[in-house]
């Protein structure tokens, strides 16, 4: 065992992907191990290894942790990027779940139906620029601090990173009347460990494509 956390996965972003950032962001190298079969997700769940039945599934200082939130927690908890308190963890944990409902509007887009796709995207659209990034842009206006909570590089940053990126992936322009966000995300991107992490070759995945689509669908058929 390297003492690396290993991660258990399909060879794509999915829940997956929230871990990963947190990870790289908090300068953490790690393993992975892509499923890419149904029979291989079935031993996982043959041998006892997935609690829920589920992954992604982290092995982390001798544990083999399932369920998204727990993870992030832990790695956030671990790597001190969790508040210096529980009124700051209360934040970011209201911060990284308001991201979490858009985050999974955009992981559901591409098992969207053909016919769907343009309605999906409005929806992702209008989500982004009305009721989440309005929030991000006013917190930062108002306390006039590079980060989200207590000054301090946080969670909440790196969450909102990613769902900045992913929309931009799908709306371009989505931060054109947001300029606080627009600052955060220079400011992000130029931070060593997410630079690094932003740079081709590195563990970051990109945007599903129809093969991710099919090996989701063939690894997790009922």
């Amino acid at each position: 065992m390297s003492g690396k956390p290993r991660l258990t996965y399909l060879n794509g972003r999915g829940r997956m992907e929230p871990i990963r950032w947190l990870l790289a962001a908090a300068g953490v190298e790690f393993e992975e191990v892509y499923l890419e079969t149904k029979e291989q997700y079935d031993k996982l769940i043959k041998d006892g290894v997935l609690l829920f039945q589920q992954v992604p599934l982290v092995e982390i200082d001798g544990m083999k942790m399932v369920q998204t939130r727990a993870i992030l927690s832990y790695i956030a908890g671990k790597y001190n990027l969790y508040g210096k308190d529980l009124k700051e963890r209360a934040l970011i944990d209201m911060y990284v779940e308001g991201l979490a409902d858009l985050m999974q509007m955009i992981l559901m887009f591409p098992f969207s139906p053909p016919d769907a796709k343009e309605k999906n995207l409005d929806s992702i659209k209008e989500r982004a620029t009305n009721r989440y990034f309005p929030v991000f842009e006013k917190v930062l206006k108002q306390h006039g601090q590079d980060f989200l909570v207590g000054n301090k590089f946080s969670w909440a940053d790196v969450q909102l990173m990613e769902a900045i990126l992913a929309v931009e992936e799908k709306v371009p322009a989505v931060l054109s009347g947001f300029p606080q966000l627009q600052v955060f995300k220079t400011k992000m991107s130029n931070m060593p460990t997410i630079k690094k992490f932003l740079q081709p070759g590195s563990p970051r995945k990109p945007p599903p494509d129809a093969h991710y689509v099919e090996t989701v669908l063939k690894v997790f058929k009922k």
